[in-house]
């Protein structure tokens, strides 16, 4: 049986029969935003969209929501908040990768484990250093 952390969170094995499907519209709107670097914005609406959906799927926005969050604690110079909501979404996309509803999870985990490494090594006085094209991006299967 799966392990429940706190907070409701799943650490999976996650169903993944969902993942063929088109993105839903408001996936589609949580990604600009969020390419687009309003990560609170983001958060608003795949938070409308996880909370709606039923099946496990939703894990999927809320990874992407979370790596969200963990750039918005950073942009903030929160580095203990970014560096938790980064890990907690990479443990949640994983599940998905390669892809998942046209989201290109592998290389979205790769990038964000690329900023988490950067964040970690950084002490809380050097956070401002780090580099916004470290940001991640998330990408979909056609390119965009």
């Amino acid at each position: 049986m799966a392990r429940r952390p706190v907070r409701g969170l799943r650490s999976g094995p996650f169903d993944r029969s969902a993942c063929g499907s088109a993105p839903p519209s408001l996936l589609l709107e949580g990604i600009a935003q969020f390419n687009r670097a309003e990560f609170f914005e983001q958060h608003e609406t795949l938070e409308r969209l996880w909370r709606a959906e039923r099946g496990d799927v939703r894990y999927l926005y809320q990874g992407i929501l979370l790596v969200g969050v963990g750039c918005y604690h950073l942009s903030r110079g929160n580095r203990a908040g970014a560096i938790a909501k980064l890990r907690t979404g990479i443990g949640l996309l994983r599940w998905f990768e390669p892809m998942c509803q046209g989201v290109d999870v592998s290389r979205l985990v790769a990038d964000v484990g690329l900023l988490l490494a950067a964040v970690e090594r950084t002490t809380p006085a050097d956070l401002g250093a780090i580099d916004r094209a470290l940001y991640p991006r998330v990408w979909l299967a056609d390119g965009s």
